[in-house]
């Protein structure tokens, strides 16, 4: 795979935002569990869903994950490249995101935090002019 500069610079804020802890106090971090990987089965096992396949495809697997009365999306993707896109387009419509690696859960700030106790990864808001009862609406990323 070659790299681009547009890569290259990603690459490095991340590193350079995972150096820093982005700005996280040291408790909470240290909360966190690692970053999850794995299938949509395993993810959605271990966020204790039962996922209701939407998508399936070589591309995306998409579900809708339900726990308790929180609902929420979650895709896996096949490639780092698939994710970064779908995440481009579907940031436009606003809502929260927790984001690991080639996986995404879409669903409310609430549900999307509590995710993330079960699966780290980071997470982050979409488009400000869609998101009008966010806290941050400045379509970022916080850990």
């Amino acid at each position: 795979m070659t790299l681009t500069r547009p890569m290259l610079a990603l690459t490095g804020a991340v590193a350079v935002l995972a150096l820093a802890g982005c700005g996280a106090g040291g408790d909470k971090a240290a909360d966190m569990p690692e970053t999850a990987t794995g299938s949509l089965e395993h993810l959605a096992s271990m966020a204790k869903c039962d996922p209701n396949m939407q998508t399936d495809a070589d591309e995306i697997r998409q579900a809708i994950c339900k726990t308790g009365k929180d609902k929420y999306i979650l895709a896996t993707f096949a490639t780092d490249r698939g994710q970064a896109e779908w995440l481009s387009g579907a940031k436009d419509y606003g809502g929260y995101y927790l984001v690991g690696r080639k996986w995404v859960a879409v669903g409310q700030e609430k549900t999307v935090t509590t995710l993330q106790s079960k699966l780290g990864g980071t997470m982050e808001e979409g488009s400000a002019h869609m998101n009008p009862g966010g806290s941050h609406n400045s379509g970022g990323h916080h850990s």
